[in-house]
């Protein structure tokens, strides 16, 4: 089964990433990595507000309808959406100016895993963290390209992914806590199909829709692994997919221009942008962080 994506928010961001849809606001928030901005948007497309930053904010949790969580690069920041205004949480490679954050979701139980990675995509530096009622632990160093941080409905599997290893790993996870509590193990290895994995997200159903980057596609793997569908955009770095909308049946992608040559330019005018495609099965709603 194949669908298309259609173009949604014009936003050309250099690195769009981190769609995280707000149902008590009903709106979608996504960042451009590269800018150090935040956008907010409604489910028509339509940009209601936008936050600028002195530094990266990759990807957000929900605390409220008035407060989100920022994975910044300095580690978790409280952000007032009404107001604006920014509350330091606690500190993650904070003294280190060579990474930032990526790709980083959380857990049923209300866990926050971050992920973090060379500013310059060096060789591995990265790590992943996980944060809950007030307690950070390490769960990973020596990472590339932290990606495809998801989880399965009931809390009990982990999904993860080194970007340039082109495989999607998962673990047994301790549901009241996020916690890993096996070994890693393969999911799906991508490196015969399109694109590298990028960011993903885990439908009500447990199929897991991962994001290709250099792929032009957003794929939707079965529990097992295998392959159900695809979703063809028309931009090839695609970065990650989101459900929302008031039934969680729509999936909002985020993709990127950024490195892309003015000839690859000339051939993705939207690339960047913000696409949507409406799915039969809904999503799961975020839920909010514990801290």
């Amino acid at each position: 089964m194949s669908q298309t994506a259609r173009l949604l928010i014009d936003t050309q961001c250099t690195l769009g990433e981190g769609p995280l849809w707000h149902p008590g606001r009903q709106e979608l928030f996504f960042f451009d990595i590269k800018e150090d901005t935040l956008y907010a948007a409604n489910a028509a497309g339509e940009i209601t507000n936008q936050w600028l930053f002195n530094e990266v904010v990759a990807a957000a949790a929900i605390v409220d309808d008035n407060t989100l969580v920022l994975a910044a690069e300095t580690g978790l920041k409280g952000f007032d959406i009404t107001m604006g205004g920014i509350a330091p949480i606690v500190g993650i490679e904070a003294s280190n100016g060579e990474t930032r954050t990526n790709d980083s979701r959380v857990h049923p139980s209300g866990a926050f895993w971050i992920g973090t990675m060379g500013k310059n995509e060096e060789t591995p530096i990265g790590a992943v963290y996980h944060y809950r009622d007030g307690t950070l632990s390490t769960l990973k160093s020596n990472i590339s390209i932290p990606n495809a941080t998801c989880f399965s409905p009931d809390g009990t599997i982990a999904y993860w992914s080194d970007t340039p290893t082109r495989q999607i790993m998962q673990c047994a996870t301790d549901p009241a806590t996020g916690m890993p509590i096996g070994e890693w193990t393969l999911f799906a290895d991508v490196s015969d199909h399109r694109g590298s994995p990028d960011g993903a997200v885990v439908d009500s159903e447990g199929y897991l829709w991962n994001a290709r980057w250099g792929g032009n596609c957003v794929v939707r793997h079965a529990p097992d692994g295998s392959i159900d569908r695809i979703v063809e955009l028309p931009v090839s770095q695609v970065t990650c997919p989101a459900f929302g909308g008031a039934d969680l049946k729509t999936m909002f992608i985020t993709t990127a221009n950024t490195g892309l040559s003015p000839e690859q330019r000339a051939n993705e005018p939207h690339a960047g942008s913000v696409f949507a495609v409406d799915v039969d099965v809904a999503g799961q709603a975020e839920t909010p962080i514990k801290l």
